[in-house]
């Protein structure tokens, strides 16, 4: 089957690498960091996210132009599941004003909708154009204040169904979800006693048995970034995973780094950082037994990181 090639392309700014072409995997592999990756990168699929982040700027919805601030009209992204994409149409002729991000996210029964705007209150024409959407969508937000709400948005990890907070974090497909999930319960390999740092919603979490820890989501309530687990903490575990944000965890990485945890499993989004806190860790005595490149953001010039530290 011929994939379709995205109008858009080098003129939306979404998209570095043109994932139709015959060349795509050995451009993109080009944006992995230098180090001895242990397996072969794993590739996702196009046309399966199940999440994006538009723009709107002076009632024009989209997303940025490349090196701009300009936004390309869309209302249709080949990259995304059908069912944003039905609706995409009438979410772009909103009477938009002010300028803003548009978090879209398709959950398990419906899908949701998350306005971060300059403007802190929505008048009453678009309250009315925005009742007006598909039932479809389930939650629509403007600066965390409701303006729908039929049922609360859910998503689900395995057989785990977990309601989905405001603005909360997801992985991009339900493909490379599962993916880096198999992945570490593999590396898990048992353990007994298991710590989710950045645990999120619990991708991890219920599939290793694991305490979570994080600012928000089903774990402990702490703030990994400024108050990291210490050394002595950390004595009571036998494996850590580890999934920061893009700012990465280099505060923990270093009372890791001084830690006897046997085995650390660090997912990253950012290669930048992941290779900071990496050096950290091994200067702290542990190995990098594993690395492995994960294609999830299809197109884009981002790469997940899969790594195992053991010591």
């Amino acid at each position: 089957m011929t994939i379709q090639k995205c109008p858009f392309f080098n003129l939306c700014g979404g998209c570095k690498y043109d994932f139709t072409d015959d060349n795509y995997r050995e451009n993109k592999l080009k944006e992995l960091p230098k180090i001895d990756f242990t397996d072969n990168a794993i590739w996702g699929k196009s046309g399966i996210r199940r999440r994006a982040d538009f723009a709107f700027v002076d009632g024009h919805f989209g997303f940025y132009k490349k090196h701009s601030k300009d936004i390309v009209d869309i209302n249709k992204c080949i990259n995304l599941v059908d069912e944003i994409n039905e609706v995409l149409p009438k979410i772009a002729k909103l009477p938009w004003v002010g300028s803003g991000s548009v978090l879209i996210t398709k959950c398990e029964n419906g899908i949701d909708i998350v306005v971060n705007s300059n403007v802190p209150y929505f008048n009453n024409d678009f309250k009315l154009a925005v009742e007006k959407l598909p039932a479809q969508i389930i939650r629509f937000t403007w600066n965390d204040k409701i303006v729908r709400k039929y049922v609360e948005p859910e998503i689900k990890f395995n057989d785990k169904i977990i309601k989905y907070p405001i603005n909360a974090f997801l992985q991009p497909t339900i493909d490379t979800e599962q993916i880096l999930r198999d992945l570490v319960v593999k590396y898990v390999d048992g353990a007994k006693k298991v710590a989710d740092l950045f645990c999120g919603l619990g991708n991890f979490t219920f599939a290793t048995n694991a305490t979570g820890f994080d600012i928000v989501g089903n774990g402990i309530g702490r703030d990994l970034f400024k108050k990291p687990l210490t050394a002595k903490n950390l004595e009571q575990y036998d494996v850590v995973i580890m999934d920061p944000p893009r700012a990465g965890a280099e505060k923990q990485s270093k009372e890791l780094s001084k830690s006897n945890v046997t085995r650390i499993i660090y997912v990253s989004c950012n290669p930048t950082t992941f290779m900071r806190d990496s050096a950290i860790l091994q200067h702290g005595g542990y190995k990098m037994s594993v690395a492995i490149g994960v294609d999830q953001f299809v197109g884009t010039a981002h790469w997940e990181i899969f790594s195992v530290f053991d010591k």
